[in-house]
């Protein structure tokens, strides 16, 4: 058989059998995994270097789908090149109610062979952004001649409405400014969305876009069904010195009767039409699920090559390991995805005692250790002066071949990016280097907390993933003053605190902000936000306990036989604890509780919790100027926030908003006095702050 022999039955079987997952419980998204077959053979029989038997094969060339609805194609293809995971009964339970499917609706990281999990559009190009920024950099740092022991390729694939998105264009503006030649986007061109052609809303030159972006553009026009010209234009992609957009123009829902056509997207084609693509392409109608062997046969010598590759590439690394024993011993670790045995000392003993914003001590507490650990890779969306995030000496991630007219200039060894006024793609981008291979590299992002709205999508997706990233949010309260309430994150701690596997801490001094910062450092697998004031917050060493921290809540100032418990959080533990003062100066006896992060006083033990809370035994009186919601499970009452913030002062807003210590010491004794006659109350929320309504 002959090679174009070959490739048309194999194009031919694959739409077929794409056909018939679809159909089998009548949902999914045959069209576009149909017209990206010949894609498909190009990458993964002529280009991508991988490992079948061994998915992370550290080395591995990245593949991301990003339009991950035509998950289909990326499922197929592992079938055919071998991977074991994915048998045909596995393709089979594709959109089933089979609980341990490798088949879901989007591809998930935790699936062999997937990079990262994707599904919202534009998320995994800015993946593969982090990807291709992540081999840069352990490249430039590790690689020496005649070792390049980083050398992998990431590739994406892309369809009309990932480009549609906000973030896509945040991230190919980056990727091209930093001239990350080391990827490779596949546009599948077919002019189709889920309302009809692209034409409705977009009429744009995509070419000119990415040229404009510094990319350079390759064109194939028959993407369908030429994978010569496919495979000759991912090739040149990879001597490119730019990034690349293959412009791919391909047929959705190619040969069947709805092709080119918006019904081919989203929907199976029904038994009739599933039966006539089986007979126009030679296939017998009754002959569900099958690839001919010939095509398994095409396909057979990916499993030895990948085997070939990976040994080569050990070899390589043994032999670099021995040459440069201090380089070799680093790597080595990091592709464990271990920290340095000492990095806790590196954190300081002792912190500054006098009135600190928490921001400054973030820097304080982190930046030693970025500095000496090169597993951080620091980034902050234009907001270097603010977030206090820059250690002493750091050099920036940076196109080597630009010099800029600030003269602030870098390398790709460089470990502090510069993300600009992309905080979106700046979170989304920071996922795929956490998924470069896990623990290779912990990445920070940092601006002020309000901006983390914008960057939601992707801080979710990364807590989704179980990617270890790091979120420093600055500026998290109505202290931020005459900014106003544009920058005020009334609500934004309530959804983070609500998403699963996500650590939000908000801590009350520098004590807990090394706390959080011991926490997020170890948090494995997890995403952490530390959430952190602008304004200098009093400090309280003779109370605060960074080692407490970790408990999620814990007694801050205690007190025999407490009548009323307040509880502080984050840069409010001032008015909390001026208010306990002044309620025990008057003879009620008041318990003053510190609340770092909700999340990590839910996994401890109920003992504990009891104990803390004491709930039904006495009321408890949260003081955050956030908006209560949440509160309710471990508080009784509230002082908080029922507006969007105001343009003041940061002082004089705290007063504004009843945020004084004397103010909240006499709404909780009445508060107090009221559950005395009417016990009922401790079980229903009270909002004690009426102010600024």
């Amino acid at each position: 058989m002959t090679t174009t022999d070959i490739h048309d039955l194999a194009l031919r079987s694959i739409r077929v059998l794409i056909a018939d997952l679809v159909q089998q419980f009548n949902g999914g998204h045959p069209g576009g995994a149909m017209d990206m077959a010949a894609i498909g053979i190009a990458l993964w029989k002529y280009t991508l270097q991988f490992s079948v038997n061994d998915p992370d094969y550290f080395n591995r060339d990245r593949f991301v789908l990003s339009n991950g609805h035509t998950c289909l194609f990326q499922y197929v293809f592992q079938h055919l090149v071998g991977y074991k995971h994915m048998t045909m009964d596995m393709l089979k339970t594709y959109h089933s109610t089979d609980p341990n499917s490798f088949c879901p609706g989007h591809p998930e990281i935790e699936i062999p062979g997937i990079e990262i999990t994707t599904g919202a559009l534009g998320q995994g190009i800015t993946n593969a952004v982090g990807l291709a920024i992540a081999a840069k950099n352990l490249g430039a740092t590790y690689n020496k001649e005649d070792f390049p022991v980083v050398s992998n390729h990431t590739f994406c694939m892309v369809g009309d409405a990932c480009l549609q998105e906000g973030v896509t264009l945040e991230a190919i503006s980056l990727a091209g400014h930093l001239g990350l030649n080391n990827l490779t986007v596949m546009y599948d061109n077919n002019q189709i969305t889920c309302d009809g052609s692209v034409d409705l809303t977009n009429t744009e030159d995509i070419n000119a876009k990415f040229n404009a972006c510094n990319w350079d553009v390759i064109e194939v026009f028959n993407g369908s069904e030429d994978i010569d010209a496919i495979v000759a234009a991912l090739a040149k992609s990879k001597t490119n010195k730019k990034p690349t957009l293959v412009n791919i123009h391909t047929r959705i829902g190619i040969g069947s009767n709805v092709e080119g056509q918006a019904a081919a997207h989203g929907a199976a084609f029904g038994q009739a039409e599933v039966d006539r693509l089986h007979q126009i392409n030679d296939f017998p109608v009754e002959q569900k699920y099958h690839i001919p062997q010939p095509v398994y046969d095409f396909f057979s010598d990916i499993p030895a090559k990948g085997d070939a590759i990976k040994a080569q590439w050990e070899e390589l690394l043994h032999n670099y390991t021995q040459k440069y024993p201090r380089e070799g011993e680093e790597l080595l670790r990091r592709i464990k995805g271990e920290l340095p045995d000492n990095w806790e000392s590196l954190i300081p003993e002792t912190l500054p005692e006098s009135a600190t914003a928490s921001r400054k001590a973030s820097g304080l507490v982190f930046n030693p250790v970025a500095k000496e650990v090169n597993s951080f890779i620091v980034g902050t969306a234009d907001l270097s002066p603010s977030v206090n995030m820059m250690w002493d000496k750091k050099s920036d991630f940076q196109n080597p071949n630009i010099q800029t007219a600030c003269g602030q200039n870098g390398s790709y060894k460089g470990r502090y990016i510069h993300y600009g006024i992309r905080e979106h793609a700046m979170a989304a981008i920071s996922n795929g280097i956490a998924a470069y291979s896990k623990g290779t590299f912990i990445p920070v992002t940092s601006t002020f907390f309000m901006f983390y709205l914008y960057a939601a999508p992707a801080v979710r997706y990364g807590a989704l993933s179980e990617l270890q990233v790091i979120h420093v949010a600055t500026h998290d309260s109505i202290g931020t003053g005459e900014d106003g309430p544009t920058h005020q994150p009334i609500a934004l701690a309530a959804l983070y605190r609500s998403m699963p596997n996500l650590l939000y801490i908000r801590p009350a001094d520098n004590e807990e902000v090394a706390g959080a910062w011991k926490i997020a450092i170890n948090a494995k697998n997890k995403v952490s936000i530390l959430s952190l004031s602008r304004q200098t917050l009093t400090q309280y060493p003779q109370y605060s306990k960074r080692n407490e921290v970790a408990k999620g809540a814990y007694i801050f100032k205690d007190i025999e036989n407490p009548q009323i418990s307040i509880i502080g959080v984050g840069p409010e533990m001032k008015f909390a604890f001026d208010a306990a003062q002044k309620l025990n100066e008057q003879g009620i006896r008041t318990r003053l509780i510190s609340f770092p992060c909700q999340t990590l006083f839910e996994k401890q033990s109920l003992e504990y919790k009891r104990k803390i809370l004491q709930r039904g035994r006495i009321p408890t009186v949260v003081v955050e100027a956030y908006a209560p919601n949440g509160w309710e499970r471990y508080a009784t009452a509230g002082i908080s926030m029922h507006s969007f913030g105001k343009s003041l002062p940061g002082a004089a807003c705290y007063d504004f908003f009843g945020f004084n210590g004397d103010v909240i010491a006499d709404e909780v004794k009445a508060y107090f006095k009221a559950v005395q006659e009417q016990p009922e109350l401790m079980w229903e929320f009270q909002d004690l702050n009426t102010k600024g309504e």
